[in-house]
């Protein structure tokens, strides 16, 4: 089959490359325009783009497709099947009407479990249990389509967005090359959604990540996990900005108001929440990196001392 294939970050390029190491024909690879990055603040290929040069495959970047003259373009490649993984653009129905097959799309949850933008993390916040890979036939609506395949992981303890998106793009990069081989032989039947148990994963914002010590200590813990590495949590002490990188929730609670440092140990610090208590093992102080917290005590650092209020 001539297969186009659109994407831009990591977790789409782990899948074309899984395409081309299985000897898929890819005819054709889309991705988002090039962005300034680095400190030079240079035009920087997308992964996606950097994985299609490497093999020599045509690479398109319209900043649209809606414009007839990118619908065009497309349609002269004469893609039986277009994949499609976290491209970062609209698909208007003309787009969709043009390969045999339709468009098939790769979305990292159990659908209709959550759509939208960031399904990994906020996975990770709700508490899923479970998460995994659902191949998609994709229609005019937001990740609405037809299930066409589905494999699921359980949500470790430790899992971070980060751990949990590295195993995610392994698992569709297996789970699209599964679905086309049972295109090719027939086998492939879409399961409608049932949208009663759809979920929206709103895109993450830095904001976000700033901690509210009302909170339980195991929601705070989970979106901790969830925003590692990006966009981060933070919580101020005053005017300065701690970020927060590993913490586990206590169950125990202290009568101390949220956000009050309750220990500081060499291994951890214990602060107050809504319910329970957090034991923050790592953090970053302004204009440092990540540390333990042993490390910050050995600096002679006197914050996230006992008493001091975080908010």
């Amino acid at each position: 089959m001539r297969i186009v294939f659109a994407g831009t970050p990591d977790f789409a390029a782990i899948a074309l490359k899984a395409l081309l190491e299985a000897g898929h024909n890819v005819v054709g690879v889309y991705s988002q325009p090039d962005r300034p990055a680095g400190r030079g603040r240079k035009l920087m290929p997308s992964p996606v783009k950097q994985v299609a040069l490497d093999a020599g495959i045509p690479v398109f970047q319209p900043v649209s497709l809606k414009p007839e003259e990118a619908q065009q373009e497309l349609a002269a490649l004469q893609p039986d099947v277009m994949i499609v993984a976290a491209y970062g653009l609209i698909l208007p129905k003309a787009v969709l009407e043009i390969p045999t097959h339709g468009c098939l799309n790769i979305h990292a949850s159990l659908l209709p479990r959550w759509r939208g933008a960031a399904p990994i993390q906020r996975a990770i916040a709700a508490g899923d249990a479970e998460t995994g890979i659902t191949i998609m036939q994709m229609d005019e609506g937001l990740d609405t389509g037809a299930m066409l395949l589905k494999v699921s992981t359980p949500i470790n303890a430790d899992d971070t967005g980060g751990s949990l998106h590295d195993r995610l793009a392994g698992m569709g990069g297996e789970a699209i090359v599964d679905a086309l081989a049972r295109l090719a032989q027939g086998e492939l039947t879409g399961e409608p959604q049932n949208d009663a148990d759809a979920n929206y994963a709103h895109k993450l914002s830095k904001e976000e990540g700033h901690i509210d010590w009302s909170r339980s200590a195991t929601d705070i813990e989970r979106l901790i996990r969830a925003f590692n590495p990006w966009p981060g949590t933070f919580t101020d002490l005053g005017e300065q900005r701690i970020r927060i990188h590993r913490a586990s929730a206590l169950e125990q609670g202290s009568g101390k108001a949220p956000g009050t440092v309750l220990s500081r140990e060499r291994d951890s610090v214990e602060v107050a929440c809504g319910t329970g208590s957090l034991k923050i093992t790592s953090v970053q102080m302004p204009g440092s990196k990540a540390q333990s917290i042993n490390d910050l005590i050995n600096g002679g650092k006197q914050v996230l001392l006992p008493g001091q209020e975080l908010n």
